[in-house]
């Protein structure tokens, strides 16, 4: 263990869309960020290869190149942008207290996590194969959908999720069948009828993911097996989706901060507070309804001005800077 405890006013724990905003707004408010980008510096939109949605961007940009734009960005104003990523917290008393690589020890004045939330997939070499290559895997069809306009594509889950995303593909594509492990939906009713009763929807109960098949760079279609017969059928396909869930990465914060069943941290509505005085969340380490890019990056914002607010309180020295607005 380091023998030098180091003293920061604003520690951002992850990088990303909300991590990066959080810095930005941090550093143009004089807070002096120190962010640490975690195991994958960017977050998940460094696995994606066009982003379309984002405002700004007319003719769209990859997720690394918005990433390291935004990352440059929080370094023109002098926010300190680190490797390394956290591996202990504790929270239990006046001093926020992290760990760097189990080694190097950081009390922290505020806390910004911005960590995320990592997507399930099914584990299949075929499925990693096509989801590293950007050939057609995708675990969000609101960010994707669009590259498949008039084909044919296949969708795995069978939660509210997994309706919604298939829904709002099925508006997108010519073609959408949905694999569903079990012989019922897991999603409400009202999510279920609507699948069902949607035209270009094929449900396909008791049915799994055998292998995910391409040319070697991009889908071309899904080997299908039922689990009650174990026959096994191909779909033709240029996309393949998977909606099983996502899992957030807030496992090093338990005991500490409120989680839901699943593990996002709960934070005070309209805010980016959390249980815990001087603790923020902002984007996919809290946010299970959207994940979105844009809606991550506006609640870094958020949790940078809460950050500043809650500094200007404790500390009369410590002023609200204007410029932070603007």
């Amino acid at each position: 263990m380091s023998d030098t405890i180091e003293k920061v006013k604003c520690l951002i724990i992850g990088s990303g869309p909300a991590g990066y905003t959080a810095a930005i707004y941090a550093a143009r408010a004089n807070m002096s960020p120190v962010l640490y980008q975690g195991t994958q510096p960017g977050g998940q939109l460094t696995t994606t290869n066009e982003v379309e949605n984002f405002p700004g961007y007319p003719e769209g940009i990859t997720g690394p190149e918005m990433m390291m734009q935004l990352q440059a960005q929080a370094q023109r104003f002098e926010a300190d942008i680190r490797d390394g990523w956290i591996t202990k917290v504790d929270f239990s008393g006046d001093v926020h207290k992290v760990w760097v690589n189990e080694e190097k020890e950081i009390h922290c004045d505020t806390v910004i996590i911005s960590t995320g939330a990592s997507a399930k997939y099914l584990g299949l070499d075929s499925e990693q194969k096509y989801l590293k290559l950007g050939g057609g895997v995708s675990a969000c069809a609101v960010c994707d959908g669009f590259f498949y306009r008039n084909q044919e594509v296949v969708i795995v889950g069978a939660g509210d999720s997994a309706c919604e995303e298939a829904h709002y593909l099925s508006k997108l594509c010519k073609k959408v069948t949905m694999l569903v492990r079990r012989d019922e939906f897991r999603a409400s009713k009202i999510m279920a009828t609507r699948v069902k009763n949607t035209e270009n929807i094929e449900i396909l109960f008791n049915s799994e993911t055998d292998e995910v098949l391409g040319d070697g760079q991009v889908v071309t279609g899904v080997r299908v097996v039922n689990n009650k017969t174990n026959e096994k059928h191909d779909i033709e396909a240029t996309g393949f989706f998977v909606a099983i869930g996502h899992k957030p990465n807030t496992d090093i914060f338990k005991g500490f901060l409120e989680l839901d069943e699943t593990g996002y941290i709960i934070n005070t509505p309209g805010t980016s507070k959390t249980n815990i005085e001087g603790v923020f969340v902002s984007g996919d380490a809290a946010d299970h309804v959207y994940r979105q890019a844009v809606t991550a990056a506006g609640t870094g914002c958020m949790a940078a001005l809460d950050a500043e607010r809650y500094l200007a309180a404790k500390d009369s020295t410590f002023e609200v800077s204007t410029s932070s607005y603007n």
